[in-house]
């Protein structure tokens, strides 16, 4: 949940009211909402800066308010967003109507996109303020609004980066390009000399803030770069913008452009921008398009600062959230969350207007979760629930625990493994010949080759314990109770669960003994009786061969005339590729036919 820190003064001249804290803070809880802390400047510098004398002592005394704003909340992050929405939900004024305008062809702004930009950051979209005015604090959150943003919706610059400047600096129509980084020089923000592609990186590889940036196009053959019509580069996007076109408060018109890997994501952001600060626009809450024409020749609009409807059942909202209002009260609750709202014709539903700013709201269920916040989720009335149930743990999660215990006394330890691991794993390590000889399930997009599949066995992942702690004494003796996921094109998803214990003993010598002990306490457990006559009552052992074990050591444990699991002493083979030295034995059932 990202926070947000404001002055208090600046945000009760813009609420036209002075609140207490504690007042301050019921209203913030109101509006879904959390006021944090109440601290200072000088006292936040403190904090992060620990002594640093120099910092702390030009910092100010003004109070701040830190406030925790929901994610999805992309119109909250500034002080300009958080007033109108309070001011909207306070029934103090209506929600304001944003409006995008088309400048004649003639004037209009033009990006060129080229194919190049491809390999590293294809989309980017844009926007004109036009007749703006600055003041120093306006300038600040201008400037921090980019920041919160770039650490939230844009995932630190690697799916959107801002980048925003002076137009009456740069001359149009202007380019988006990428150039190897050897083939440009510009002058980045705030520097007196220009640098190439690789010089930036090495001047900012260890700056606080920018280094952590570079790695996003680092590696990349091409660097993307924002130029206008006289070759000056405006942006280095998502590391540094150009000092030429710098914003300073006697910017006027502003453009606003961001580069990204997410179209989608890169339109909220614009949107979200140019509707916070459009508002210190001659014009008020108006913005000018920008046309961004692709390699092929189409060419789109941005932004569109859309408008839609969406038709809600008063009924239904009520139901969601649990009061008994009337359609016109409902309709009066979604108004004071900026979504304006109106009764159909029928007088049940309510046609909800969903604008720019709230790209939080996708679903219906969106809209009655601002039902519920209007409303005041306090005042929400407490009922039991309809059906009355009796909760308790699945019988296999309870049957597991139960056997968990015994298993530990019988002088086991416990271990708990990855479901994922790799193919050879299941596989080459077990001697089978190829991982298409099991039913796994597969990773579509691996991130690591050691999580490629799903296990179908806990064996793989005992055995990596065991190496990683050879340097324990011996005897090892671990287990394992969990799931294994068998592929199954019979279920709903095509693969199933199957729980499963495996126990490895570990020693000088391979100790059958110890893991068939420990089978036949399991058994005794389970109250499965010892039937030396093999028939379809009670388990025995039936010898079969397995490539994961001894010649003649392995056998089928057979329950019930199902057949539920192996025990038996390890392959060398098997061992030395899991760098392990010393005999081991194992045993491995199937725990759900007990259930």
């Amino acid at each position: 949940m990202p926070t947000i820190g404001v002055k208090r003064n600046l945000l009760f001249e813009a609420l036209g009211k002075t609140y207490s804290d504690d007042e301050f803070q019921r209203l913030c809880f109101e509006f879904g909402l959390e006021l944090d802390e109440v601290t200072t400047e000088k006292q936040m510098i403190s904090k992060e800066q620990g002594e640093n004398a120099a910092l702390v002592a030009g910092a100010s005394e003004d109070v701040i308010y830190r406030i925790d704003i929901p994610a999805n909340r992309y119109d909250l992050l500034c002080l300009e967003g958080l007033t109108l929405g309070i001011r909207i939900f306070q029934g103090k004024i209506k929600p304001p109507v944003f409006k995008c305008i088309k400048p004649p062809p003639e004037s209009i702004q033009k990006i060129y996109v080229k194919p190049e930009t491809s390999q590293v950051r294809p989309h980017i979209v844009a926007a004109v303020l036009r007749n703006l005015y600055f003041t120093p604090d306006s300038y600040n959150s201008f400037i921090d609004l980019q920041d919160k943003l770039h650490q939230n919706i844009c995932r630190r610059r690697t799916l959107v980066s801002i980048g925003t400047h002076d137009l009456d600096t740069v001359q149009g129509p202007f380019t988006y390009e990428a150039k190897p980084p050897s083939e440009f020089k510009f002058v980045p923000l705030n520097q007196d000399k220009e640098y190439t592609g690789h010089g930036v990186m090495e001047l900012y590889s260890n700056h606080a803030q920018l280094k952590q940036y570079l790695h996003i196009i680092k590696e990349s053959p091409v660097y993307p770069l924002v130029i206008d019509s006289n070759g000056v580069i405006l942006s280095l996007p998502p590391i540094i913008n150009g000092d030429h076109s710098k914003i300073t408060l006697k910017t006027k018109n502003v453009l606003i452009e961001c580069t990204a890997t997410d179209l989608t994501k890169a339109r909220i952001v614009v949107d979200t921008m140019v509707c916070m600060f459009s508002q210190y626009c001659k014009d008020q809450f108006t913005t000018e398009t920008c046309e961004i024409i692709a390699p092929d020749g189409s060419s789109e609009f941005y932004p569109d600062l859309a408008y839609r409807n969406e038709v809600i059942s008063a009924e239904t909202a009520n139901t969601v959230v649990g009061i008994s209002e009337s359609p016109e009260n409902v309709t009066k609750l979604l108004n004071k969350m900026c979504l304006k709202s109106e009764l159909t014709s029928d007088g049940r539903d309510i046609k909800v207007t969903i604008p720019p700013t709230r790209h939080d709201v996708i679903h219906p269920c969106d809209i009655y979760e601002d039902v519920a916040i209007a409303y005041g989720y306090n005042k929400i009335p407490r009922t039991l629930p309809k059906t009355n149930t009796i909760g308790e743990q699945s019988p296999v999660n309870k049957l597991s625990d139960l056997l968990r215990d015994p298993i530990a006394q019988a002088g086991f330890t416990e271990a708990l493994t990855f479901t994922l691991c790799s193919r050879d794993d299941i596989s080459t390590k077990l001697g089978l010949n190829s991982v298409d000889e099991i039913p796994a399930v597969h990773v579509s997009n691996p991130k690591t080759l050691e999580f490629q599949v799903c296990r179908t066995t806990l064996l793989p992942g005992l055995l990596k314990t065991i190496a990683a702690n050879k340097k324990m004494p011996l005897p090892l003796k671990i287990f394992e109770v969990s799931d294994v996921i068998i592929k199954d094109p019979a279920t709903e998803v095509g693969a199933r669960n199957e729980r499963r214990i495996c126990a490895v003993n570990c020693n000088k010598n391979a100790g059958f003994e110890v893991v068939h002990g420990l089978l036949d306490k399991i058994m005794l457990l389970l109250e499965v009786p010892w039937n030396p006559n093999k028939t379809p009552k009670g388990y025995y052992l039936q010898a079969c061969e397995d490539p994961a074990f001894f010649p003649g050591r392995c056998a089928r444990i057979i329950c019930n005339g199902n057949d539920i699991g192996k025990i038996g002493v390890l392959h060398p083979n098997v061992l030395h590729k899991f760098e392990l030295t010393n005999p081991c034995s194992c045993v491995e059932i199937n725990i759900e036919p007990f259930i």
